[in-house]
């Protein structure tokens, strides 16, 4: 391998573990001959690339810019030398982004087919639940929900789930009945990550209805607020797939179901301005085939919620 290449895939993976000790491992390399190699790369560059202390090795300013820049570029290598050799074989390190609940909900469970498709390549699942810079954090991929900001991102859409409202059976035998949307201020709300905001709305027969909500409890994790409502706290407002699993096993029921509460787009974020790492394609036409919501969100477990809030009208 040119010296050259080699000393930038070796600088890559030194900014990407935090440490030349890893990065030399990793490669397979002495740690010595490490340190040589990035000197030379300063050198030539003629600029420090890392801040080098007793306790932290951090990227200089330069050093933050040169990462960015390079990333891209020795991806577009690899994928050209794949390409060279006839070859599908995807290899190198694919960086997603994405929420917690999301990926060990939906995306962890399915992942193994893609994993054993692609046995060359490394996953990183950088999985956090605040948005994570493309650009800085050398994200290939970020998985993100609802609507996109303004920014330098190419975006390709998933699949699109819909917004409902769900409570824990218990709660709800406990509280006035949910009939309308209005019946709402009557009760207690969770709000979660899908449902910030001082109002929610509905649409029925060309109707839409817009409800002041105020929160006893505020999630700003998709998980607790599904978990709040599992354990009766309130009412939550999330996406179908979030809470898939509880509606299934019968920990939450979906209310007012004939009520349309909108929905909530997943895309697939690319940084603009470079070609998408081949690697970051696959994975995410994978996913497109295989994050598929079957059919409509259980609509027998609104109806049990609802006819049950109307035997406790009646009573």
């Amino acid at each position: 391998m040119n010296d050259r290449l080699f000393a930038l895939r070796l600088f890559t993976r030194i900014a990407r573990k935090g440490s030349f000790s890893g990065a030399s491992r990793e490669l397979n390399i002495p740690q010595s001959s490490a340190s040589r190699t990035v000197a030379r790369l300063e050198r030539h560059i003629g600029a420090a690339l890392f801040v080098r202390t007793t306790r932290a090795l951090t990227l200089t300013d330069v050093g933050s810019d040169f990462l960015a820049r390079i990333e891209p570029a020795l991806a577009e290598i690899d994928d050209a030398e794949h390409a060279a050799r006839g070859t599908d074989e995807l290899r190198g390190v694919l960086r997603v982004a994405l929420g917690t609940n999301f990926a060990v909900r939906e995306v962890i469970p399915r992942l193994s087919v893609f994993v054993d498709r692609h046995p060359a390549l490394q996953i990183d699942l950088m999985i956090d639940d605040q948005r994570q810079d493309l650009v800085s954090e050398g994200v290939d991929v970020a998985l993100r929900f609802g609507v996109l900001p303004d920014s330098t991102a190419t975006a390709r859409r998933i699949l699109t789930w819909p917004r409902i409202l769900v409570a824990s059976q218990p709660y709800l035998h406990r509280m006035p009945p949910l009939l309308t949307p209005a019946d709402l201020t009557q009760h207690a709300i969770i709000l979660g990550p899908a449902s910030l905001g001082g109002h929610w709305s509905f649409r029925r027969d060309d109707k839409t209805t817009a409800i002041k909500v105020e929160g006893r409890l505020i999630a700003r994790a998709s998980e607790g607020a599904i978990a709040a409502a599992v354990a009766g706290l309130g009412i939550t407002m999330t996406p179908l797939g979030a809470c898939r699993s509880e509606l299934e096993k019968r920990e939450l029921v979906r209310l007012l179901p004939e009520w349309d509460a909108g929905s909530v787009d997943l895309n697939a974020l690319f940084t603009s301005g470079r070609a998408a790492k081949r690697s970051a394609r696959a994975l995410t036409d994978y996913l497109v085939q295989v994050l598929r919501v079957d059919g409509p969100a259980h609509p027998t477990h609104g109806d049990t919620a609802i006819g049950k809030a109307r035997e406790h009208a009646d009573r």
